[in-house]
């Protein structure tokens, strides 16, 4: 009885085991497909997250912006930034958080900037052909 009884754990655990590799397998290939989707411009928002240490979200969150626009973070920016003054009783810490958050904007911004430049010239040779 107990011989069987292993056998059928070893079983279960073989195929736990296969179904597990198989899905690990999937994850990877989706992630890797994912990664080729972002080309470039993912790279290079990646590379600006663990430059300034933030992602892009968080940095969102943190100036209060919903659309990447350079206007509403240089007024949220400001706002953060004086309200959060160490001469007004405010925290250092946390304006140190709005300057990181308001450069990793802008870094964005500018890697959509030359995102939008090399893609013109492709725009306008399709449309003259």
């Amino acid at each position: 009885m107990a011989k069987y009884l292993a056998q059928i754990i070893v079983m279960g655990a073989q195929v736990v085991g296969r179904a597990f590799a198989r899905a690990l397998r999937q994850e990877f290939a989706a992630s890797q497909a994912a990664a080729e989707a972002r080309g470039q411009a993912g790279r290079q928002s990646a590379a600006a997250s663990s430059f300034t240490g933030m992602t892009l979200q968080e940095a969102q969150q943190i100036l209060n912006i919903s659309t990447l626009t350079p206007e509403e973070i240089q007024k949220n920016y400001e706002h953060l930034f004086k309200v959060n003054d160490k001469a007004v009783g405010g925290s250092f810490y946390i304006q140190s958080k709005v300057v990181r958050a308001k450069e990793r904007l802008d870094e964005e911004l500018s890697i959509n900037q030359q995102q939008q430049t090399k893609n013109k010239p492709a725009d306008e040779q399709q449309q003259q052909t």
